[in-house]
């Protein structure tokens, strides 16, 4: 009995090891899987980085400088007066000097929340989006409305509402320069966050328009949609109860932005679809594997060829990719129904 009994206790101990053993291995094969994709990323993200070198970076960077020169140099020539009749000063109420950065914690969400959206590929493995291309577009739709931005605020000078530009302030006008350096060095930050006179139009709602945009076209969560679209109305009314621009700036911002963004991105070529050859660089698993097989039958039988080229999502309709949960057939939508 107690042979037996020894005997049971043994084999179960070294199921037990064996069993241990194979999880270890299992678990560190789905760590090593996930190290390979995440490094597969990065070197086709690099790649396509290098490829993609010309595509805006540099200009936006030098835009954003010159941006910020004309900036400075409007609130050389700003004359502080009283602050115009405007419809959302009356409206709204003032959150005044202590409330003030209400506004801005809104938009440093929504900055940073598109932001880590542009990079979630290199963390979970979505196809949907190319992360380059995708800043490639967002620049060059800053880069255009902050040209016409500093154009539209240098044409007519307007009397800051924020509290450090309004009458008695010394910041409200700067003194003039004893060099042209201190006119290039651009005192940032402080140059920026206490500037005066570039009003027309809002440079927050540039940014937030653009982002809210981007996600309407690439993004894939309706209520996110819906959410992004409800913080930019917040944002535009947060602005104004600041008194850090008049409502003429946010109203201006609103179409211009998507006038910018709807012509611009019809003259840039379309992102390309990421079930195509760039997945071939990722690593599969096994499911994965049995899973491509199984869809390269099914678009063989429905018509495609079996080229690598040729693999595309059936969701993607005019290189826009449709919310999840969306009911409707996208052969259908493509055909009118």
């Amino acid at each position: 009995m107690e042979e037996n009994l020894r005997r049971d206790s043994h084999r179960a101990q070294s199921s037990y090891r064996e069993l241990e053993i194979s999880s270890r291995g299992t678990c560190l094969s789905e760590v090593e899987g996930w190290l390979a994709y995440l490094k597969a990323r990065v070197f086709w993200t690099s790649n396509l980085a290098i490829s993609h070198e010309n595509c805006g970076l540099f200009v936006y960077k030098i835009s954003k400088y010159i941006h910020g020169l004309a900036a400075r140099g409007v609130h050389y020539i700003h004359r502080p007066g009283p602050t115009l009749q405007d419809v959302g000063f009356i409206v709204l109420p003032e959150l005044g000097l202590d409330k003030a950065y209400i506004s801005e914690t809104l938009f440093s969400f929504i900055f940073l929340s598109f932001f880590l959206w542009t990079f979630h590929p290199f963390i979970f493995k979505s196809k949907k989006i190319y992360t380059v291309l995708v800043w490639c577009r967002v620049l060059a739709f800053l880069v255009a409305s902050q040209i016409l931005r500093v154009l539209t605020f240098y044409s007519t000078q307007l009397p800051g509402p924020n509290y450090h530009c309004r009458e008695g302030s010394k910041l409200a006008r700067l003194p003039p320069p004893n060099s042209a350096f201190e006119v290039f060095l651009l005192n940032f930050p402080r140059g920026v966050i206490y500037g005066c006179g570039d009003l027309i139009f809002s440079s927050h709602m540039i940014f937030t328009l653009v982002f809210v945009l981007t996600y309407q076209k690439y993004g894939t969560r309706r209520c996110i949609k819906q959410l992004a679209w409800l913080l930019a109305v917040i944002q535009s009314f947060l602005i104004v109860a600041s008194r850090k621009h008049y409502t003429v700036d946010v109203v201006v911002a609103w179409y211009t932005v998507n006038l910018v963004v709807f012509f611009i991105d019809k003259k840039l070529p379309e992102l390309p679809d990421r079930s195509g050859g760039a997945s071939l660089l990722l690593p599969l698993t096994a499911k994965d594997k049995d899973g491509r097989t199984k869809e390269e039958n099914h678009k063989l039988l429905n018509g495609n060829s079996g080229d690598p080229a040729d693999w595309r999502q059936r969701t993607q309709v005019n290189g826009k990719i449709l919310e999840d949960g969306n009911t409707v057939h996208a052969d259908g939508a493509m055909n009118g129904a």
